[in-house]
This record gives C-alpha cells, structure tokens and sequence, in this order.
C-alpha cells in the first residue's frame, strides 16, 4: 500500500483557508469612525445645498445632492459601518437583527457629532447672508401649531418609505440587491421632491440636530426626531412580521 503523500496534504491544508477574525478596531470603532464621517459629510452636502440654493431650482437642487451624496457615501463606506448616516436607520437595522444592540447607542452619537460637523463646516463656507436666509439648513417648515399634525405625518410617511428600502434592499436576505446604495439614495432625493413642501422631508433626527445646534434653531425640533424614529418602529414591526424572509419573520416561517 502507497503511502499518503505529505505534499497533497500540505496542499489541502493551504486550500482551506482559516476564517480570520477582525480586530477588535475593525468591529467596535472603525464603524464609529465610518458613521461619524459619512454623516458629515452627507450632511454638509445637503446644509450647502440649501443654503446656495439659487432659488430658480426649487427643491430639485436639495434633492439630487441630499439623494447623491448619501448613496455615494453609502457605496464607499457601508461595507464598514452599513452606511446608516440616521440615527432612524439604525433603530430600524438594529431591530432586523443586522446591528447588535450595544453598537446602537455609539452609532447614534457618532451621527450626532456628524451631522454637527457637517452643518458647522457648511456654516463656515456659505456666505452669511445665505446661512441667515436659510436658518442654517435647519428645518422651519413648521410655523404654527395646527401645522404640527400634517408635518409630523408626512414625516412618517417619507420616512417609512425610505427605511423600507434600507430594510429590504440592504437587510432582508431574500430581497437584498447590489443596487441598494444608489435605492436608498434615490428614496431620499424622491422624498425631498413630494414631501419637501409640507414638511421638509428631513428623514434624519442627525440632519435635524446638526443644523438647530449650529443655527440655534429649535422650533418644533421635536418632530423631525419622533416622525423618523416612529417610522424606524413601524418598518422594524413590518419586516419582522410580514416582509421579512424566513430567517427575519418571527412568525409563520
């Protein structure tokens, strides 16, 4: 009988590679150091374009660089952190199960701090005409109380549509797609086109606070935390009961 031949089983043993295991940096910081970044710069893009909106644009100028800088900065950076730049994402990714629930709280202050970096650079290179015409970039679509319940609505509305398609183009397994970068960018830009008349279209506690921190802006701020945030629960209950494939249902699997 032939004795086993020890380069094939060298050879074996270089064709199964061993799993590496990621730093602890590549798993508790990195994506705190990606989420604070791409939230500052998602949100100085779409504080500049407010404030050097021309006027003759409407609200296609905010839209395209709000929709084309998330899903720009998305593609770079989500396969570090996700790319969630919104504290609502990640209340919403965070109940599907795709980010553990001790990361939610860094995750949410690094978006914080970001989105103060971004409205502070784009208050420090905008004319300060344009930053006092604009209140900052801040949100003032709200300017009585009777307007509260349309705004707080429609904020709902627009930010369950765009927590649907980060949930089941970039969560859900089954209907998970490559494109998901460019859907959720395109989301933002469509939501800013329909909604941004009533309410803003804000989506974003972190593109809200940033701006009301550096403007000094604070009417009616609590609505632009509780729509998206409402919205992260109802998509959250949504895909974990109904949408959600086999391994995200809770039930009927």
């Amino acid at each position: 009988m032939a004795a086993p031949c020890p380069v094939l089983d060298v050879l074996d043993m270089e064709v199964k590679p061993k799993a590496s295991q990621l730093h602890w940096y590549e798993l508790h910081m990195q994506p705190c150091v990606a989420e604070l970044l791409g939230t500052a710069l998602f949100i100085f893009m779409g504080c500049l374009a407010v404030l050097e909106d021309s006027g003759g644009t409407g609200r296609l100028q905010p839209a395209l660089a709000h929709g084309l800088a998330l899903g720009i900065t998305i593609a770079v950076l989500g396969d570090i952190s996700g790319g969630h730049f919104n504290p609502a994402v990640s209340l919403g990714v965070c109940l599907l199960g795709g980010l553990h629930i001790t990361m939610l709280i860094p995750y949410w202050l690094s978006q914080i701090c970001g989105g103060m970096i971004g409205a502070g650079l784009a208050k420090a290179v905008a004319p300060r005409e344009h930053f006092r015409n604009a209140s900052g970039g801040a949100f003032s679509a709200i300017t009585a109380d009777e307007q509260v319940p349309a705004v707080l609505a429609a904020e709902i509305v627009l930010s369950s549509f765009l927590l649907l398609v980060v949930c089941m183009g970039a969560i859900n397994g089954r209907t998970r797609t490559p494109l998901a970068p460019l859907c959720i960018g395109l989301s933002v830009t469509v939501g800013i086109l329909a909604g941004g008349g009533v309410s803003g279209a804000c989506m974003n506690p972190a593109r809200a606070f940033g701006p009301a921190l550096v403007a000094n802006y604070w009417d009616y701020h609590w609505v632009y935390w509780a729509g998206p945030m409402v919205a992260a629960l109802l998509v959250g209950a949504l895909v974990r009961l109904l949408l959600g494939d086999r391994a995200t249902r809770l039930f009927l699997k």
